[in-house]
């Protein structure tokens, strides 16, 4: 038995703010996890280093089922993005210390793979559509061959995922949450034009995504998904959202757009319906927010079931820790359909070293032992933790509407 005896929460924020979960045996053997919520990283915090980590010391390593088991049904008030933020990443950090002790990379323990690389799609923005086309063609020159684009929306201000000229996307900002506003009508209108615009340049030789993030109706969203079809898109991301799965039924009797959703999803429960009545083609959900990776497992092993393939949310505000811990299930589960690829801040390159590659579109997690990504923690003191919120959007009108 190789049993916990220090559990450690560390709050970094590196371009970035990340919670990061340090496990280590009593055979001095370390795992680490990502407990990264973005905008309530705090609360994941308290709730790991308060009620988590002292129920750790002394167990056994090598029982993660029966560990996350104790977590989740222990708790009693169960799922919620806190607590399952919080399980998954102790589970990650335990399948870190079992590949480390076995020697072998956690993809081999979960099967071995399943293909030689996880294919990435990368995300091309623009403020208006030839800065986008510009974005779109360098991606490609790096030889993406799926690529999520966003464009400006005129008249809207601050439009989703797309970042100033030249910087960083980071949409967390400021001790408030920044508002923005938006208008369903025009982007309706711009949407199709903008896709359009990169099938006419670019032509089909390459996956083209796009996130419309819950802002629809779900008739909206069968209109948007009807107009998009002779572009051929290789998903339309949270078109409505996504509290209530019956509403994916609507949009799946005005349109044949593929629909990907799930990122926001914690639970097996959260996606039961979406899967088993096949109102989606891929589910979203990340390791890092979803019960790590052995709940995720069970929800692509649904997946499975009904033809829906994967799609891990892998944005920036999850640490390189998430990102390998997804890319080890990516490549050992049979239905991947791609793995989101934005990559990270320079600053959180002196924090985490992974062993991930990215080569001609497809990423590998590599074959170090468990995750294959070390933390200095000396150089995660140098970056404090920095209060950030993700932004508050509202109609025209002033009401409260989904960022």
């Amino acid at each position: 038995m190789s049993k916990i005896v220090d559990a450690k929460v560390i709050v970094t924020g590196p371009g970035r703010n990340y919670v990061t979960l340090k496990l280590t045996t009593a055979d001095g053997v370390v795992g680490w996890g990502d407990a990264t919520l973005n905008g309530r990283e705090l609360a994941v915090a308290a709730y790991l280093r308060d009620h988590v980590c002292p129920l750790l010391l002394g167990r056994d390593a090598n029982r993660i089922e029966d560990t996350w088991q104790y977590l989740y049904k222990g708790a009693y008030w169960r799922r919620g993005p806190v607590t399952m933020t919080s399980i998954a990443a102790v589970d990650i950090a335990l399948w870190d210390i079992l590949g480390k002790v076995a020697g072998l990379p956690v993809y081999q323990l979960l099967g071995g793979a399943a293909r030689d690389g996880v294919l990435a799609y990368c995300h091309a923005t623009g403020e208006d559509v030839p800065s986008l086309l510009d974005d779109v063609a360098a991606h490609l020159e790096r030889g993406f061959l799926a690529v999520r684009a966003q464009a400006a929306v005129p008249g809207v201000d601050k439009a989703y995922g797309v970042p100033p000229r030249g910087e960083f996307y980071e949409p967390a900002s400021g001790a408030v949450p920044e508002e923005s506003r938006w208008d369903t009508e025009s982007y309706l209108r711009h949407a199709p034009e903008v896709l359009g615009a990169v099938r006419e340049r670019f032509g089909f030789g390459f996956h083209l995504l796009h996130d419309v993030h819950h802002r629809l109706t779900p008739i909206e969203a069968g209109r948007l998904g009807r107009d998009l079809e002779p572009h051929r898109m290789f998903w339309m991301e949270d078109p409505v959202p996504a509290e209530d799965q019956s509403a994916f039924r609507l949009i799946r009797e005005h349109t044949t757009t593929p629909i990907a959703v799930g990122e926001v999803f914690n639970s097996i429960w959260d996606c039961q319906q979406l899967i088993t009545e096949r109102l989606i083609d891929y589910i979203r959900t990340s390791v890092s927010h979803a019960g790590g990776i052995t709940h995720l497992r069970r929800i692509f092993a649904l997946a499975e079931l009904y033809g829906v393939r994967t799609g891990s949310h892998g944005a920036g505000d999850l640490s390189p820790v998430s990102l390998a811990a997804a890319l080890h299930v990516d490549l050992a589960v049979p239905n991947l359909g791609v793995q989101e690829y934005m990559g990270h801040t320079p600053q959180t390159a002196e924090v985490f070293r992974p062993s991930y590659t990215l080569e001609n579109g497809y990423l590998h997690p590599g074959d170090a032992p468990g995750l294959g990504v070390e933390v200095d923690e000396e150089a995660a003191a140098k970056f404090p933790y920095d209060p950030r919120y993700l932004p508050v959007n509202r109609r025209r009108d002033g009401s409260i509407h989904d960022w």
